[in-house]
């Protein structure tokens, strides 16, 4: 067999991103986490609670699933992280895992409207989310090997862009194809496709199908092009935890790198909590059907790319801390903005009756979520390649990912607690804004131009 290119090794890594990215866009912010809270919220109001209370009970349950899901991802990350870095055997852990998503994400079409087997669509949910993180670990670890450091970050973008341009291409097949509005036809006036009955929402069931479908089939590339180098490793359970205590007890000694990983945890959480229930508020506040989310699914993600090309202009321009500061204050901005708004009011001002100002700003939030988000993680990552010594770059970005997944489980929790404090799936949004203030405080003490001294 011919050897296989740099360039065709390249391509191979980064359709993971194509192929994987649906499930963030489809099933956790667009389609399925709107679909499932209204179909909670129905379920609820069928078993005699008042609007308010279903709309609660909606948001909880999704909050409780993304809890849970994040304990676990956040338990197991850090462990198969540092094993990832220990083991010469990746792939067999890929396809394990990428088996999860796809069982996962295809178990979701019998999340039935009527709410009677939610808990199905909750298990599968998880089954999925869980195998997407943890394939994500090992295709991560094998970044390095792509190139020199000095490219690896430009290969790591560009997997990152590819990726945003599958989920938006997905949505939109999603879209135009299957997904029902309130007269049973898609956004452009089609039946669903291949016949779906459209009283029985399985236009919109059909995310769950057609998500496995896309990951199983854009994934063969990846499994032609990417090989493991063999590195002799054997990698055991105790030297993957030990690799990991001796990466900790080194933060100490560096003031800037530990305060920027605590900022990140925090920040990012955030970020995740709002692209987690960002539809799920847009449908039980605004009382948006699933196209109209889809609409502002597609403005957010080509926000997100057009704001990441001007964002990286800042960057290279100021460098990654003001610009990172920049966009967590207008995020701020943003989720007060949502806190405050409903369908009758916004900041306190009551609107008259059938006024559509809530629908506009939200879509002008949606621009801003996805532009200020994508601008966020870009900068983050640089001012992490700012931390990293050139000789240890995979450790330094094994902590980083170990942060971003460690609490991921803080943002669901908290929006399931204020919701059950409150009964308000709208006050629920609140503690995202709490948790980007707590964020900035440690940049304080992160050094602008970086800290590269192992």
């Amino acid at each position: 067999m011919a050897d296989i290119s740099t360039r065709k090794r390249i391509w191979g890594w980064w359709f993971f991103d194509w192929a994987s990215q649906p499930y963030h866009t489809l099933l956790v912010t667009f389609i399925f986490g709107p679909y499932f809270a209204a179909v909670a919220a129905e379920h609820y109001m069928s078993q005699g609670l008042d609007t308010d209370a279903a709309k609660a009970g909606a948001q909880s349950i999704w909050a409780l699933c993304l809890t849970i899901t994040g304990l676990t991802i956040g338990f197991g990350a850090p462990l198969l992280g540092a094993f990832a870095d220990t083991s010469g055997r990746k792939m067999p852990w890929i396809v394990v895992f990428s088996a999860m998503y796809v069982v996962g994400a295809g178990a979701l079409w019998w999340t039935l409207p009527d709410g009677s087997n939610m808990q199905w669509g909750l298990i599968a949910f998880g089954l999925g989310f869980i195998g997407a993180e943890y394939a994500l670990i090992f295709i991560n670890s094998q970044l390095p090997g792509l190139g020199t450091p000095d490219e690896i970050g430009e290969i790591s973008g560009s997997g990152f862009a590819f990726g945003y341009a599958g989920g938006l291409i997905s949505l939109i097949i999603l879209l135009v194809f299957f997904v029902e509005q309130g007269s049973g036809k898609t956004l452009v006036g089609l039946d669903p496709a291949f016949g779906l009955n459209p009283d029985q929402k399985e236009g919109t069931r059909f995310v769950g199908p057609i998500t496995a479908i896309w990951y199983a089939v854009f994934m063969i590339p990846y499994f032609l092009w990417v090989r493991e180098t063999p590195t002799g490793k054997s990698g055991t359970v105790a030297q993957a935890l030990s690799h990991l205590g001796k990466s900790l007890a080194n933060l100490p000694r560096r003031v800037s790198l530990s305060a920027y990983l605590g900022s990140s945890m925090i920040y990012r959480d955030a970020l995740n909590g709002l692209y987690g229930f960002g539809g799920v508020y847009a449908r039980l506040v605004l009382d948006w059907e699933l196209t109209q989310i889809g609409i502002f699914g597609i403005l957010a993600l080509i926000s997100s790319a057009v704001f990441s090309w001007f964002g990286g202009k800042a960057d290279k321009r100021l460098g990654p801390k003001p610009v990172i500061i920049f966009s967590i204050w207008v995020l701020i901005f943003v989720c007060a903005t949502i806190v405050s708004m409903s369908r009758t009011q916004v900041f306190g001002i009551t609107l008259a009756e059938g006024s559509t100002l809530p629908d506009i700003i939200f879509l002008g939030c949606g621009v801003l979520i996805g532009g200020m988000g994508g601008i966020l993680q870009a900068s983050s990552r640089t001012m992490m390649v700012r931390h990293s010594p050139p000789d240890a770059p995979t450790e330094s970005f094994g902590l980083y990912g170990l942060s971003g997944r460690a609490t991921a489980f803080i943002a669901p929790a908290l929006i399931l607690l204020a919701t059950e404090m409150t009964g308000s799936a709208r006050l629920g949004m609140s503690p995202i804004v709490v948790l980007f203030f707590i964020g900035m405080i440690p940049l304080f003490w992160v050094k602008a131009e970086g800290d590269q001294t192992g």
